[in-house]
């Protein structure tokens, strides 16, 4: 049930992401931002990828002001809130968002299977370390513990190409159009 809550407790459970939303009766949003703030945390920690907790940082503080704005609506506008996913809408329910999974269902794929290679790697590894010399050891522990990082590198840098080459033929289509109707751009 969604009501306006004590605005003690309100303010203590705005400090975990997600709980606050919860207190006030937005279950779906609060478990939304929880899940988004965990989740990070989880694979920072996992994939040993520091700069990732950059992330759960925006989604903390997104749900700590997200919880007293909510607290501070007008009572009409508070109760005419619907509680809906903050990471999973309802346009998914759509055809769009079929058409979006289609798109993006490689990618996702892929980090699967980067994530199963990795957790794999680790377990083989921590079956033979101890047949192992300790500089094959080492090194292999280095490549397993570097691998992870080195392919969300990999990754970061071929999404910043993507986009630079997304820009470029959208400036290039526009120049077209510009040259087919008679102008330029100069």
């Amino acid at each position: 049930m969604i009501r306006k809550k004590n605005s003690f407790f309100t303010f203590i459970f705005s400090l975990i992401p997600g709980a606050g939303q919860m207190y006030m009766g937005f279950m779906k949003r609060g478990l939304s931002l929880m899940s988004s703030f965990f989740i990070t945390i989880f694979v920072s920690v996992w994939l040993n990828v520091g700069p990732f907790m950059f992330i759960a940082l925006i989604s903390w503080f997104y749900s700590f002001f997200d919880t007293h704005n909510l607290r501070s609506a007008p009572d009409e506008e508070f109760y005419g809130l619907e509680d809906n996913y903050i990471l999973f809408p309802e346009f998914m329910k759509d055809k769009a968002y079929y058409e979006l999974q289609k798109k993006y269902r490689n990618i996702i794929a892929l980090v699967l299977i980067i994530m199963g290679f990795t957790i794999l790697w680790n377990n083989i590894f921590e079956i033979f370390r101890s047949v192992l010399p300790y500089s094959l050891r080492s090194t292999i522990y280095n490549i397993g513990r570097g691998f992870p990082q080195l392919i969300i590198g990999l990754i970061i840098i071929l999404f910043g190409l993507y986009l630079i080459r997304g820009k470029k033929q959208e400036l290039d289509q526009s120049e077209r159009q510009l040259e087919d109707k008679g102008g330029s751009l100069e």
